[in-house]
């Protein structure tokens, strides 16, 4: 039976890292998308969204399952519970994926990104690129030092994105409604992808580590928990 128990355990484990991997190669499309205008691209982004979608909920009922009849404690129950957060967050990248591939779409023929910001927006994709793929390993290896070149990266994108709302707001800025719009959605979605595998790596952390401290703040960056 606790053979059973650990298989169902490393069953998790698996799942999440086979999300992991979609996660990146939706972003890796969606930003792609984003940069060249490529429609067909975009929708196979939008399309795949619904598979990462499956994907989490059949690894939620895997976890319900196994909380319900093998009743864990101690760090089996710890790896179950962050199983479904991370399980959320991962669900919720590929969201943000979507959106920027949406954008992408809603504006074909033209460029969705607004002139004078395409070499912001070009980096901000290449960085979530890398986070996915840091993630996706870090999950794979729970090798923390993993873990510190998430939150490195995640801070490159929060000047990013910092930088396009100086852009947008200043007084040299003259596009129009639709492309500040535009360029300020675009951002926090790059962004917000960037947050929730930083909040992905902080629990990989505390499971390592049993320290919870900081694992545990997306309110310091999401004005209600959303994860």
């Amino acid at each position: 039976m606790r053979e059973v128990f650990h298989q169902s355990l490393e069953d998790v484990q698996s799942r999440l890292v086979e999300i992991a991997d979609l996660v990146t190669v939706a972003i890796d499309r969606a930003t792609r998308a984003f940069g060249t205008s490529d429609v067909s691209l975009a929708e196979e982004v939008i399309e795949a969204d619904a598979i990462i979608d499956e994907k989490a909920f059949e690894l939620d009922e895997l976890a319900i399952e196994i909380l319900a009849r093998q009743q864990p404690v101690a760090r089996d129950l710890r790896i179950v519970v962050t199983a479904l957060r991370v399980s959320a967050s991962l669900e919720r990248m590929g969201d943000m994926a979507e959106h920027i591939a949406q954008l992408a779409r809603s504006r074909f023929p033209e460029r969705a990104i607004p002139k004078g910001l395409k070499s912001t927006f070009t980096r901000m994709g290449e960085l979530d690129v890398e986070v996915a793929r840091k993630l996706a390993e870090l999950l794979r290896t729970q090798d923390l030092r993993i873990a510190e070149a998430i939150r490195d990266a995640d801070d490159d994108i929060d000047e990013l994105h910092v930088s396009v709302f100086e852009k947008v707001l200043g007084d040299s800025w003259k596009g129009e409604a639709t492309a500040t719009v535009d360029a300020t959605l675009a951002s926090r979605y790059h962004e917000r992808f960037a947050d929730h595998a930083v909040s992905v790596a902080k629990k990989v952390v505390y499971l390592a580590t049993g320290d919870w401290a900081g694992a545990d703040d997306e309110s310091a960056h999401e004005p209600s928990p959303v994860i």
